[in-house]
Order: structure tokens, then C-alpha cells, then sequence
């Protein structure tokens, strides 16, 4: 196999080229990994900063609560409640109740829908003007009309017929 100076020259050239592509993909793995590192690194950070944060804010709770301990025994004599102080049902709790003195609000009550008759789903409409309801309003010799598309299809062109004219 003769080589030509031109063709070595050639094959030294791709083999550069090989040796260059080889190296640049093993230093762009060795940067991913690098990179993927420092994100993680960066994440824990976070994380132990947060539970820095969190173990603070127990520790400052905890200590509010001693004092708060401490200023509820020594300045108001509060206790803990005990087993005896927890009521078993409503009837307890009624026991427990004053009757009201003179001058106090009067009890705060429910309103309650009345029964609405089986054949109808919804209660009576009742006009704010009358106080009496919208059906008993209606004229009792003149029967409900039905609306029906065609009713309304000569409407609109009754409209349009005179609006066309008021121009």
C-alpha cells in the first residue's frame, strides 16, 4: 500500500479530528456531571436551609408556649383542664346555661321554609307589589298562552317590519 505524502497528511487529519470529537464529548460528559452536582448540591442547600428555617421557628414556638406556661401559672392561675371539666352531651351543656337577664338580646332563631304543595316543585311566585301570588294575578276567563317558536318567529318579523317602516 503506497501512501502519497497528500493522503497521509489526510489520514492525520481525520485522526486529529477523531482524537479532538473524542475529547470534547468525554470534557461535555465531565461538565454535565459537574453541573448535575452543583444542582444537586444547590438542592440540598435548600432543603437544609428550610428545615434550619422550620426547626427556628419550633424552637421559638416551644419557647413562647413555656412562657406563655409560665405566665398563665404565675399571673392568672390557669390550670390545665382535667377529665372532670369535659362535658359528656348537649344535655350537660344545657345545665350549664343562665336564664337571660333584663335588658339581654333576644335569642337569635331559624326561619323555616313552609311545606310546598306536592304538585308543584318550587313554591308560588309572589309579586313585591300585590303580596299576592303571580297566578292568582292572571285573568281567570283568559288561559295561559304556550310560546312556541313559530309565535315567536312572526314577532321578531312583525318587529322588523316596523322598524324597516320607521326608517
Amino acid at each position: 500500500m503506497n501512501l502519497t505524502r497528500d493522503r497521509l497528511h489526510q489520514v492525520g487529519w481525520v485522526a486529529i479530528l477523531i482524537v479532538c470529537a473524542a475529547l470534547t464529548l468525554a470534557l461535555t460528559f465531565k461538565v454535565n456531571a459537574v453541573k448535575s452536582q452543583v444542582r444537586l448540591t444547590e438542592r440540598k442547600i435548600v432543603a437544609i436551609k428550610q428545615d434550619a428555617m422550620f426547626l427556628e421557628t419550633e424552637f421559638e414556638t416551644r419557647a413562647n408556649q413555656q412562657q406563655l406556661s409560665n405566665l398563665n401559672t404565675v399571673e392568672f392561675g390557669y390550670q390545665a383542664p382535667t377529665a372532670a371539666q369535659y362535658l359528656e352531651g348537649e344535655r350537660q351543656l344545657a345545665a350549664l346555661g343562665k336564664p337571660r337577664g333584663p335588658g339581654a338580646p333576644s335569642p337569635i332563631r331559624v326561619a323555616s321554609a313552609a311545606e310546598v304543595a306536592q304538585d308543584s316543585a318550587f313554591p308560588a311566585l309572589v309579586s313585591p307589589l300585590t303580596g299576592k301570588a303571580m297566578a292568582a294575578e292572571l285573568p281567570k276567563g283568559e288561559p295561559k298562552k304556550k310560546v312556541t317558536a313559530a309565535t315567536l318567529r312572526d314577532k321578531l318579523s312583525t318587529v322588523e317590519k316596523q322598524d324597516t317602516r320607521s326608517e
